[in-house]
Order: C-alpha cells, then structure tokens, then sequence
C-alpha cells in the first residue's frame, strides 16, 4: 500500500473561519418560487474546467431560452470546491440553485474533512469526461514525456508537479497513479495543490512548479500562444482539438495508463422530484443541441451524459474510488 504524510483534517467551522469562500461574478437576482432564473455555482476561480463547463452549459441554455429565465454565475472558491459544496448543502429546498460537479469536489470534501460530499446533494446529470494532460513551460528543458519521467526517476522529490485540484482530485489522483506506474514511490511526490487551472497556469508560467497535470482544455490558449507545451494526454487516443493532435498518448509512450476526468451538475438537497426532473428535461434538452455539440468538440470532451438515479450511482462509485485511493496513499 502507498503511505504518504497524513493530511491535517479540518472541519466546516475551520474552513468558514479562515475565510475560504469568496464569491465572484454574481449578485443582484433574485429567485423566489415562480422564478424561472437560476444560480449556477462553480466550485473554483475562473478559467478553470469547472468554470469552464458551467459557464458553457449556462450559455447554451439561455442562448435556446431552454429554463425560460436567465442565470447567475457565481465562483466559490476555498478549499478546492469543498467551500461550495458547504454553500449547496446549505441551500437545502432551493430548487432555483446548480452546482458543477467532479471528481476534484469529491476529493476536495475528504481532503478537508468538510462533513458534506456530492451524495448529500441532489444529482441532476453528468455531462462529460476527458482525459488529463501533462504540462510544461515553453523553456522547459523536457521535450517529451521520456524526458520527464526519466528526470523523475532520477529524483523525485527534487521535483515540483503541481495540479489544479486537491489532493483525491483529478490533478493529484492522476500523477500518483502515473509515479506508480512508472516506479516512483507516490510517497516522494512532491505535489503542490493549487485551486483550479487558472493558477495553475500562473505557477507554471512563473516557473513555481515544474510540470503541470490538468484537463488539456483549459490550457489551449496558453499551448497556441507557445507558452506551456504539452507532453502527453491521459485518454485512450489522442485529443481532437488541432493545438494538441501532435500529442501523444501515455500508452503511445510506452506508458500503460489511461485516466479520465469527469464532471456534472448538483442540486441542493430536499427539492422535489417534480422539479428534480424539470432540472434533468432542461439539461437533456441543452445535451441536444448542435451548440452543446460543438462545445464538446471545441474543448475535446467526451459526451458522457448520464441524469438522475445513474448520475447518482456513478457518484457512489466515484466516491469509493476516491476514499480507497487516498486511504491507500496514507491520507485517511
């Protein structure tokens, strides 16, 4: 079994007095019963894949007049999305409120011992997956995923490999597995947490870390404009977006793993059913879209839509992933 230094657990009390949730671009709607607007919750900064997809969902549904009203975007941040699912469970009965969901929230609410996780919630839908990417400044001295791994090997800890998720996310789950695939104690990791792909790209292109693990989509701007590469992708075949055709895949490398990421949409707990499944009829009707469509193929994701009681056993299954794997890794 893996064994690294055991996480401090925190409580809710703790992650409110220190201030953690800070709320961004949304104010001023007010939703009473016979409202048609929303409140879309993204559980990290902007520019992150959560922020990404929620954003991309709420616009494609307002663009087709899918809800019949408008939304509220509003960014949470603390505690890699643990802050805000706290915020969601304390709008119990709101049936005016959605949350983006992933395995970076279900980690995040065992990292810091929140006392709530996405099956306290009310499960609306999966949208999509993707894989995870490998990432490195423009001057980085590591020209493929060889190269990295081979200095890895050579010493881990000297290392810095930073990802926009805490630890049980994506971005941590995934190097842990890829050093252990590759021989590397995941004790000897040194990974530094950052609160989603906006400031993970700050700690790459100030050369704080390393290499970079995260969703491949968040980072085009940055690989067109030349200044972060991309190693490698974590999927079973290679990205389709055309800043990353030239990457190759993990098992392409001679690297037996394949990871995938995946994210969705929460309501707060004690709404209807009525109203749980108007939620779950707004989404299948944005799902079939030509504009939801095109955003997956634009950010390279997989359609991987599931609703309602499937969502909610798929959660059940994402969640004994993520406390075996950190129990192994020493962390619980």
């Amino acid at each position: 079994m893996w064994r690294m230094r055991r996480l401090g657990r925190r409580t809710t009390a703790i992650l409110a007095s220190l201030g953690v949730a800070l709320s961004l671009a949304g104010c001023g709607v007010t939703r009473g019963d016979d409202s048609r607007d929303l409140l879309m919750i993204i559980p990290n900064s902007p520019g992150g894949g959560y922020d990404q997809t929620g954003r991309a969902a709420v616009g494609v549904m307002e663009d087709d007049d899918i809800t019949g009203g408008s939304f509220t975007v509003e960014n949470v941040i603390g505690a890699g999305g643990a802050a805000a699912m706290t915020q969601l469970i304390g709008e119990a009965g709101d049936e005016h409120t959605l949350m983006t969901v992933g395995l970076g929230v279900v980690g995040s609410t065992y990292s810091f011992a929140s006392g709530y996780g996405p099956l306290d919630a009310t499960p609306v839908a999966q949208l999509m997956s993707e894989p995870e990417g490998i990432l490195v400044p423009a001057d980085s001295p590591y020209e493929t995923v060889d190269d990295f791994v081979d200095a890895w090997k050579a010493d881990p800890s000297s290392l810095a490999i930073g990802g926009g998720s805490s630890p049980g996310g994506p971005d941590h789950l995934f190097p842990m597995q890829l050093a252990d695939e590759v021989g590397i104690d995941p004790r000897d990791v040194n990974y530094v947490s950052y609160d989603g792909g906006g400031p993970l790209t700050s700690a790459l292109l100030g050369s704080k870390i390393d290499v970079g693990f995260s969703g491949p989509a968040e980072f085009l701007g940055s690989v067109e404009d030349g200044e972060l590469r991309m190693l490698a992708v974590s999927g079973e075949e290679r990205s389709p977006q055309e800043a990353f055709a030239d990457v190759p895949t993990l098992t392409e490398s001679g690297i037996d793993l394949v990871f995938l990421n995946w994210r969705g949409l929460l309501a707060p707990p004690d709404i209807s059913e009525e109203r749980r499944d108007e939620l779950i009829g707004y989404l299948e009707a944005m799902h079939d879209t030509p504009q939801w469509q095109d955003t997956l193929t634009e950010n390279g994701w997989t359609d991987d839509f599931t609703t309602g009681d499937d969502f909610e056993a798929f959660l059940q299954e994402q969640d004994t992933r993520v406390s075996t794997t950190l129990t192994d890794l020493g962390l619980l």
